[in-house]
């Protein structure tokens, strides 16, 4: 019987298998490119190409595709065969290093919020030699950066790629500076715990606002939803489990380093988390775990539903971005050590992260920024709308001393004492957890809560590895040439904890009372899509994100347009569903249920007349007052739809958020209600019940 260590990474073309198959020369060049950063040389790409090819082959591959990220959420890919012709009429398995290289997509059909019309269609796929190439099913997929013909990036990995440069450029300075020259590479990892709900197949077929919107635009909850506590971290069904198997085994095939996996809070809903990884790799694989969650899901009857709010009142979704760094030489460079208040380079490292969060909390709430997200930030179940970054007491205790130059005295290890002598004693952690935190500070690592389950995690580590390397210049600048170096350290530490001191917090972020501390702290509170993603355009933002070399202008202004776009067009295709859903089915149903009710109070009234059939009359009535608010509340929608789709989407933007939103709220009210009043055997779509419990 085989074993993990067996089978894992077998479907990668990894370490193992190019230092079995390459040349030493070319295996050197390789290994330089990945842990060093330096460029590929071209000549050799004809060689790595060959022995791709021939792994790919022998493990039973015909087909490669530059497999590429566009501004869409999902991944791309195009399909070529190895084949080409022979002299003799036959074919022959082949692979070039051009091939391996470039590829030409259309960048037309894919988001470009301007940078491409549909007349210029040419695009560029190019090789990521930093992340391992793999197969699916029978085709070799090659990791790629993805370009429009004037070379500004179309895709999530491109900005990623240039971010991971500037925090290595900026932390190698400081490094350097305090006297640690040995590192040659600093790079961002990455863990990413991803979220999810499973229903029943059979039942997600039957329900339209799945199918088109990938979350329930209607519906009550049953009478037990997730009071209890009892789906979080209980026994995994033994459907579930299977289906957590096989995810886990074809995960580990492609190297992913699949780790935790659980029932989260909500019914129906589970987590899979992963070990570290450099951060573009953690991207890379993060979206092969959604695409196989989702393939697995259906091959064992389920629906994985990835939205960030699939059902209301219940939980939603989000994927919680672990972010660090590491060098070469594998050191944290965010582990504090044993004495943190001596730790000179640590401080430094964790003020480059307050300052960066403190300045650029506007690009971060970005970051995380969709139509769908929307539903779940702010709720009592996620990180608020406001940025704020959590240390802990004992941390936060540290930093205090420093800013106001006093001894810091460590607190005592705490010995837990559980009251029996059968449970081994142990050490309690200095600090807390705070799950309430939107950047919460958790050992050796900060734990971005905001992302949401949906959506890819390159945007957000873009902009957390653009503001620290901007952070680490500042600082290197300061430092660069100071006479005591440790004691101007320290100074910038005191000045940094001054001016960023607001941006720490590390009470109960879901209290009323934290949104106006906020408020009085100056924080900035973005509560919709539409509220942030403009200031993305902030000169401020601009200027940063172009001295960082990681986005140019025009760059910026083509991703704020298709934010924008995808915020229309997703909740568009919600309130079309809505007005189809209502019209060709809440309501007739309504209406045939009321039918028979009414015939049921004539036929009984037939019989005896002086019968008042209170429980007739009543739900008739009610149902019937419904049913005319449902027809209204249509006519109010398709009216805000005719003034939309104009193309100016800031200006549709905001009558979405401001009359949209709001009569689509009215209208799942109305049938919600009118759900309550229906009989379970007349109502035309599986409930809440059916869906979460199975509930017959």
């Amino acid at each position: 019987m085989s074993t993990v260590s067996d089978y894992f990474g077998s479907m990668v073309f990894d370490d193992k298998v190019m230092r079995s198959m390459l040349s030493a020369d070319v295996y050197r060049s390789m290994r330089k490119t990945i842990n060093q950063g330096d460029p590929l040389n071209p000549e050799i790409a004809n060689a790595v190409a060959q022995a791709m090819k021939n792994w790919a082959v022998s493990k039973g591959a015909t087909h490669f595709t530059h497999w590429f990220q566009p501004l869409n959420g999902v991944t791309a890919e195009k399909h070529d065969s190895f084949i080409q012709a022979s002299p003799d009429g036959g074919v022959i398995m082949d692979f070039s290093g051009k091939e391996l290289i470039k590829g030409e997509p259309d960048a037309s059909s894919f988001p470009s919020g301007g940078l491409r019309a549909t007349f210029e269609a040419r695009g560029y796929t190019a090789w990521d030699p930093t992340s391992y190439a793999f197969i699916k099913g029978k085709t070799l997929c090659i990791p790629t950066a993805f370009c429009s013909y004037g070379g500004e990036a179309m895709d999530e990995k491109t900005s990623l790629l240039r971010s991971m440069d500037a925090l290595n450029i900026q932390a190698l300075r400081v490094l350097h500076i305090l006297g640690n020259d040995s590192v040659r590479r600093v790079h961002a990892v990455v863990g990413a715990e991803q979220e999810y709900f499973l229903v029943p197949h059979e039942l997600y077929e039957q329900r339209p606002d799945l199918r088109f919107t990938g979350r329930t635009l209607f519906g009550v909850m049953p009478p037990k939803g997730q009071e209890l506590d009892d789906h979080y971290f209980g026994p995994i069904k033994p459907e579930i489990t299977r289906f957590m198997e096989e995810l886990n085994e074809e995960l580990w095939k492609l190297g992913v380093l699949a780790k935790t996996e659980h029932n989260e809070v909500a019914p129906s809903q589970h987590e899979l988390a992963c070990i570290y990884t450099k951060v573009n790799v953690t991207i890379d694989q993060n979206q092969l775990v959604m695409e196989m969650i989702k393939k697995i899901a259906e091959r064992h009857g389920f629906v994985a539903l990835l939205h960030e709010k699939p059902f209301e009142g219940v939980n939603g979704s989000g994927k919680h971005n672990n972010w660090s760094l590491s060098t070469d030489k594998g050191g944290n460079l965010m582990a504090p050590g044993d004495t943190p208040h001596d730790n000179a380079q640590f401080l430094l490292f964790l003020c480059s992260v307050i300052r960066a969060v403190d300045e650029y909390q506007d690009l971060l709430r970005i970051s995380v920024a969709s139509a769908s997200n929307d539903h779940r930030l702010g709720a009592n179940e996620a990180p608020p709308a406001v940025i704020s970054i959590f240390l802990g007491d004992e941390l936060t205790a540290v930093l205090k001393s420093i800013e106001e130059d006093l001894p810091y005295e460590k607190s005592e290890d705490v010995l837990l004492k559980l009251g029996t002598k059968v449970i081994p004693r142990f050490s309690r952690d200095n600090t807390d957890r705070n799950r309430t935190s939107p950047f919460a500070f958790t050992g050796n690592k900060f734990e971005f809560r905001m992302p949401g389950s949906m959506s890819s995690l390159a945007f957000p580590n873009v902009i957390i590895n653009s503001a620290v390397a901007d952070s680490l210049e500042y600082f290197a600048d300061r430092l660069e040439g100071a006479e005591d170096v440790r004691g101007a350290l320290y100074e910038l530490v005191r000045e940094t904890l001054r001016d960023h001191k607001r941006i720490i917090f590390n009470g109960n972020g879901y209290e009323d009372e934290w949104l106006r501390e906020a408020e009085r702290r100056g924080l900035s509170n973005y509560r919709t899509t539409v509220d942030c993603v403009p200031h993305l355009l902030d000169e401020k933002n601009i200027e940063m994100l172009l001295r960082q070399n990681v986005f140019s202008k025009s760059e910026l202004e083509s991703r704020c347009e298709v934010m924008i776009e995808n915020y229309c067009k997703t909740i568009l295709i919600e309130a079309k569903t809505m007005r189809s859903m209502s019209v060709k089915r809440i309501a007739p149903a309504v209406e045939r249920y009321t039918a028979e009710l009414a015939a049921n109070m004539a036929a009984k009234k037939a019989v005896l007349p002086d019968l008042e059939c209170r429980f007739e009359a009543e739900t008739i009535s009610k149902l019937s007052e419904l049913t005319d608010s449902i027809c209204g509340r249509v006519a109010v929608i398709e009216g805000i739809l005719t003034r939309l789709e104009s193309g100016d989407y800031m200006a549709d933007a905001v009558i979405i958020r401001d009359e949209l939103l709001p009569e689509m709220d009215k209208l799942r009210a109305d049938s919600d209600a009118a759900e309550k009043n229906t009989s379970k055997n007349c109502w035309p779509l599986p409930n809440y019940g059916l869906l979460l419990f199975g509930e017959k």
